[in-house]
């Protein structure tokens, strides 16, 4: 299978500073890729930048996902400094534990707003871009649940749907221009995401998820993640056994829903 080259290719990643997203801009910077990192926390994304391989080719571009005139500017500003964009890693995300029946409306909002619209307001702010050069590549976080829907996790799990169904509308519209999707379907990572999650009443949940404490490390899924793009693959599962969920679902989903039922979520 062909592998791809990221020398001195621009790549826009958000959710940079930390977890995923900073092994993925590691990651890319070793290939040689030129790394733009974005995120809300500058000094953060700072930190990760100089840590880089030639800090001074990469680039700072704080931006906060639930707004689209900070996303619009940003997009300018890597016009204008960069020439465009080759790859958009759309990473930049919140997750979410809490009951339906108690969960405040607010909280599905405040999910929905930075896990989908964050992420496709990037990708509108640079497709014009990649269509003008001939192309470009979008990476998409997702997660297993952007599959497998798990109590507990409902807007999340929402938002990962949404991703799914918004992303592989694109690729379809826009493959005959040059423009490709990979979709990434993580399992559980070592990262703080179920720390950071947000819950019933938009609280912080501040908590470690057992299973993600006992998980890959975020440079191992970045690896995976990078090749998938080298092999230009339109989708990619990572995880450990929990990606059999994936196959139990489309095989026997009656037995799925069954076993989701019982699983001991947190």
């Amino acid at each position: 299978m062909a592998t791809h080259s990221f020398k001195d290719q621009r790549v826009w990643i958000t959710g940079a500073s930390s977890g995923i997203g900073e092994a993925l801009a590691q990651a890319f910077a070793i290939q040689g890729a030129r790394v733009l990192l974005s995120a809300r926390r500058e000094s953060e994304l700072e930190r990760v930048r100089q840590s880089l391989p030639h800090p001074e080719r990469h680039a700072v571009v704080p931006l906060d996902l639930t707004d689209p005139d900070q996303i619009t500017a940003a997009a300018e500003r890597v016009q204008r400094e960069f020439g465009g964009v080759d790859i958009l890693v759309n990473n930049g995300g919140i997750s979410q534990r809490s009951r339906v029946a108690d969960t405040e409306l607010a909280v599905d909002r405040r999910v929905m707003e930075l896990n989908y619209f964050g992420a496709i307001a990037m990708a509108k702010a640079v497709l014009p871009q990649m269509l003008a050069q001939g192309g470009g590549r979008m990476v998409v976080i997702s997660s297993l649940v952007g599959e497998l829907p798990t109590p507990m996790r409902s807007a999340y799990c929402a938002s990962k749907h949404a991703l799914h169904g918004w992303f592989d509308a694109l690729r379809a519209e826009e493959h005959d221009q040059g423009l490709r999707v990979t979709m990434v379907m993580p399992g559980f990572v070592r990262t703080n995401v179920s720390i950071n999650a947000i819950t019933a009443d938009g609280g912080k949940h501040g908590i470690m998820d057992p299973h993600q404490d006992a998980a890959m490390a975020p440079e191992v899924c970045a690896a995976r993640i990078i090749r998938a793009v080298q092999q230009d693959r339109e989708q990619v599962i990572i995880g450990g056994r929990e990606v059999v969920g994936i196959y139990l679902k489309r095989w026997f989903p009656a037995l799925y829903r069954k076993v989701i039922r019982r699983i001991k979520t947190t």
